[in-house]
């Protein structure tokens, strides 16, 4: 079949989309070899010329002559000079039974009949997708394209690439992780924590909240009682609930955790002590010197969550793994907040007898984390990137911070927010009468991103008049108008009596 003149078939064919973070060519690429697979090009097809496709798509034909060269040296097409490009995979083989989806019984196999436990409840995704697209993006914990080290950081992956690299990674690991990755960790991480642990107290994993989960996956069984700040890290609650705990909530204040609140007979206790999620409070040294007393006393396990911690602050609180010289606490660390969340690396620290543990059930679900991108980063540590891109961070964070608070004081002087330097957002709360989800709400319908409180508590007051503003993501200039336009928002809002 001759395409050459069937431009809107190869419109189709290859859907072609701008500003979407991926090449043209690529794209071309990515359509051309899934028609191809698919069977919807037959194989010996003639497909159009550069210039035909160029002008069907709307691209230059130098890309589609890069897109072709690619697809050849793939083995997609076949090029003769003077006849054209061609299909050149074979799909007589494949039958129409798998070419083509059918239905082999109209009866619905009943799954839910089958789960021994539901997990659909507990991890709805709570921050909306749109945010990106938000002119004022007062959402927390993303990062800000205009301040990642993207040189650096490609000049690391080209590194983790070389063929003397190659070798260290890519073998498989079984329940290992990358030496250089944990010796950095080591001391580019934890050292500046005060933490000293040896290798075999290190293990790597996917992000903070896979750490919570294997962590849980080993401790935490049907009516073990966790005692957690509330409002507090709604994953982390949901992890505990997921393996049958019996969640306790512990009042917050400016002083992070109100120690003495937690209940004797608790097993675990879970804590955000340098920056608490959410309020942003660190907790009082002479809080963590009581609640290491009383876990010694009681026999209680900590679970410490140092989500934050490599933003430094002005004069930040010693970490509680540092202080800690019975073994009773886990330290749980993210690269999220520094490098980038979609990186999924994080770590724990812990006994080597709870270290061995952990690996051996790491082994089971995933073996190991990527071996590339541990290298990847270790190099980017290695070589100081890390370093510089954490005091960039810092500095930035802490103005963007410094402006979002006499915004909000100026132009929302009802609203009432902690100053905590160091901190990556304001946790507010609104007059009592507000109701927070419907001010969240309405700021969206002003193309500003701002996070509704209620997911962070267990049981949400009646309006929950909390909302948490965030500044990783938004760039320094808009702060101010998006704030004085939250402010519109919020009046108006008083005005046709929403609150």
């Amino acid at each position: 079949m001759e395409y050459a003149s069937k431009r809107n078939v190869w419109a189709d064919l290859i859907p072609i989309e701008h500003g979407v973070g991926q090449s043209l060519q690529m794209q071309i690429r990515k359509g051309m070899v899934a028609a191809i697979l698919d069977g919807r090009v037959a194989s010996g097809s003639l497909v159009p010329s550069s210039r035909a496709l160029a002008n069907a798509l709307g691209v230059s034909r130098g890309t589609v002559i890069i897109a072709y060269r690619e697809l050849v040296g793939q083995g997609f097409l076949t090029s003769k000079r003077g006849s054209g490009y061609r299909v050149s995979i074979d799909h007589s083989e494949i039958s129409p039974e798998q070419q083509t989806f059918r239905a082999i019984n109209t009866d619905v196999f009943e799954w839910h009949t089958r789960l021994k436990v539901q997990p659909g409840p507990l991890a709805n995704p709570r921050k909306s997708k749109t945010w990106t697209s938000a002119r004022y993006p007062f959402v927390y914990g993303q990062f800000d394209l205009e301040l990642f080290p993207t040189a650096e950081w490609r000049e690391c992956n080209r590194m983790a690439l070389s063929v003397l690299e190659i070798q260290c990674w890519a073998a498989d690991m079984i329940d290992q992780d990358d030496p250089m990755l944990v010796e950095q960790i080591q001391a580019r991480v934890l050292n500046k924590r005060g933490v000293f642990a040896s290798p075999n107290e290190i293990i790597v994993t996917l992000g903070a909240q896979h750490a919570l989960y294997m962590m849980a996956a080993l401790l935490i069984r049907s009516g073990v009682r966790v005692a957690m700040e509330e409002p507090g890290y709604p994953e982390a609650r949901s992890v505990f609930k997921l393996f049958g705990a019996e969640f306790i909530p512990i009042e917050v204040d400016d002083q992070g955790m109100c120690v003495d609140k937690i209940p004797d007979d608790v097993q675990f206790v879970f804590t955000t002590p340098g920056h608490h999620c959410p309020s942003m409070a660190p907790l009082s040294t002479e809080r963590r010197e009581r609640l290491l007393a009383r876990a010694a006393q009681h026999d209680w396990i900590i679970i410490e969550d140092d989500y934050n911690s490599q933003i430094p602050d002005i004069e930040p609180e010693e970490a509680l793994k540092r202080m800690d010289g019975a073994g009773r606490v886990i330290h749980i660390g993210s690269m999220s907040k520094t490098l980038a969340p979609g990186l999924r690396l994080g770590f724990l620290v812990a006994t080597r007898e709870l270290i061995r543990e952990l690996r051996a059930l790491r082994q089971l679900m995933v073996r190991h984390p990527p071996a590339n991108n541990q290298r990847a980063v270790a190099l980017f540590m290695a070589l100081g990137h890390h370093d510089t891109l954490v005091k960039r961070l810092s500095d930035a964070f802490e103005a963007k911070r410094r402006r979002l608070l006499e915004a909000v004081q100026a132009h929302l002087p009802e609203w009432h927010t902690g100053d905590f330097p160091g901190a990556t957002a304001l946790w507010v709360r609104l007059p009592d009468d507000t109701h927070g989800p419907d001010i969240v709400r309405q700021a969206a319908a002003r193309d500003i991103y701002i996070e509704s409180g209620a997911r962070f508590f267990d049981r949400p007051p009646p309006t929950c008049p909390f909302v948490r503003l965030g500044v990783s993501a938004i760039s320094l200039d808009a702060i101010d108008p998006g704030v004085e336009l939250l402010g519109s928002v919020y009046q108006d809002m008083k005005r046709t009596q929403f609150v």
